[in-house]
């Protein structure tokens, strides 16, 4: 079994430490870029997602390293020799993950530094000498700026997702930090999918790369994953994702959505509806997203509700179900999303709940994979016009803005009326500072109730509520410190 690695010229280290992941025999795209890179060449290589191109780029990499490995405790004998770049957190920390994992039983060191976290610790990794180092673009050039970092002598330069870098616009993060390497060097640029973009970065980046192609120019779809779409109403998704979790006892499944606001709305209302969930995403700190991730992959989470950026690079095993909750702009997005399961020969299901408004988003999808999706009606759940109540709500929504102003300190719909709470209990009080909205998001503090100093005016208060504000002993028409220092001033004269 490990003997087909070795057939691809890996030593016997690295066949080794293959063997004790249990994998059985290199994939497509493996085949074709450990004989490339091991002979020093550059890569240009295009592969679905889950078809093991980490292992195609970090094997050959951990060896050519190892030829001039250095077994010196010295931080100075450990420059950073190779540079793996990655357009998020969670796939750096995947890549330097495999890299520590085959490269256990060689005498490299390697280190991670991605945004979200503290530097110092990561100053100190450095310090300490390292051989391959993974990082995302932004914090690298934040050591760089430190002068923490040295990058003069990088052999090897990986760009991991490189489509996804330049969707998040890191090309210009990437220009400069291609200013800071030696000319000469080898470079890979592996990505998921085989864009005019890519092969322009590609025609100034390499040098008469070999092309490795295992996925179509136009990505696919993996066959593995089932796919089916359901059309619904808009306010009818979260109902409709809450039926199918229930009913199908799905254990495991990563929802994706459009905004990281949408993201934490839902998972709190799945919550809400008894349904364990979580979001993870750009906003959510980096220790938060870890245990969101780590949670739903030891099964504490049934929902892990994400947007695109923050799924990309997510390596979940034999991960069952994935749904499109919001249908993506961006068709190849679409391809992505769903190649987050059908992972290394495991069977999966894409489920997307489309809105009649987004049926135009679900017609690119269906020309990018030149063909159309099944399409399955649930009872109850049918796409249809809006129920007159959310239609009216929906019609006078900018009316209820317009007259905000003219309801400063009030909360909306909060009639003048006084309301009988019962004997003994007090009424619910919001804070003075604040509104709620509708959405259950804060909006900005009102003015409300608050002394202007120079006049001792309020806003949006009668003259009772001024006076009852006022400190004792404050002159009329000037606010209190004001007042306490005046006097002072006379008592001094």
């Amino acid at each position: 079994m490990t003997q087909l690695f070795a057939g691809l010229g890996l030593s016997a280290e690295l066949t080794r430490a293959v063997a004790d992941q249990g994998y059985t025999q290199p994939t497509p795209v493996q085949v074709q870029a450990i004989p490339a890179i091991l002979e020093g060449r550059d890569v240009l290589a295009g592969a679905q997602t889950g078809t093991g191109k980490t292992a195609g780029f970090a094997l050959p990499l951990l060896q050519r390293l190892a030829a001039q490995a250095n077994t010196s405790f010295s931080p100075a004998r450990h420059p950073v020799r190779a540079l793996i770049l990655t357009p998020t957190r969670e796939l750096a920390a995947q890549v330097e993950e495999s890299v520590r994992t085959y490269g256990k039983y060689l005498p490299l060191k390697s280190t991670l530094i991605y945004g979200g976290v503290g530097i110092n610790p990561q100053i100190q990794a450095l310090r300490r000498g390292v051989d391959i180092l993974v990082a995302t673009p932004g914090r690298l050039l934040d050591h760089v700026q430190q002068k923490t970092v040295d990058l003069s002598r990088v052999e090897i330069l990986v760009l991991d997702e490189a489509d996804r870098m330049l969707d998040m616009g890191f090309i210009r993060d990437i220009r400069r930090i291609l200013a800071l390497l030696p000319a000469k060097r080898q470079n890979l640029l592996f990505s998921a999918t085989f864009t005019d973009d890519i092969r322009k970065l590609a025609d100034g980046l390499l040098h008469a790369p070999a092309l490795i192609q295992v996925a179509p120019r136009r990505n696919a779809e993996s066959e593995l994953v089932g796919q089916r779409v359901y059309p619904v109403g808009q306010t009818r998704k979260r109902d409709l994702l809450a039926h199918l979790v229930s009913e199908g006892d799905w254990r495991q499944v990563l929802v994706f959505t459009r905004t990281k606001h949408g993201a934490n709305r839902l998972s709190e209302q799945l919550c809400r509806g008894g349904i364990q969930a979580t979001a993870i995403h750009g906003n959510k700190s980096q220790p938060a997203r870890t245990k969101a991730l780590a949670d739903f992959k030891a099964g504490a989470v049934r929902v892990l509700v994400a947007t695109d950026i923050a799924a990309r690079g997510l390596d979940i095993e034999e991960l069952p179900h994935v749904v499109n909750f919001d249908i993506p702009h961006v068709p190849e997005d679409y391809v992505h999303r769903i190649g987050r399961t059908g992972r290394a020969g495991s069977t999966g299901e894409a489920i997307s709940l489309v809105a009649p408004e987004e049926r135009s988003l679900l017609n690119g999808i269906e020309r990018l994979l030149g063909r159309r999706i099944e399409q399955h009606v649930l009872t109850g759940f049918e796409s249809g016009p809006e129920p007159a109540s959310q239609e009216r709500a929906r019609q006078t929504q900018p009316a209820r803005h317009a007259s905000r102003d003219s309801n400063r300190g009030r909360r909306p719909g909060r009639t003048t009326e006084p309301v009988n709470h019962g004997r003994g209990s007090k009424p619910a009080r919001e804070p003075a500072n604040s509104d709620r909205g509708r959405d259950g998001e804060h909006q900005p503090a009102t003015n409300a109730g608050q002394l202007y100093p120079s006049s001792g005016k309020t806003f949006g208060e009668n003259q009772p509520r001024r006076a009852a504000m006022a400190p004792r002993g404050s002159r009329e028409g000037r606010w209190a410190p004001q007042a306490a220092l005046l006097n002072g001033r006379r008592r001094a004269g």
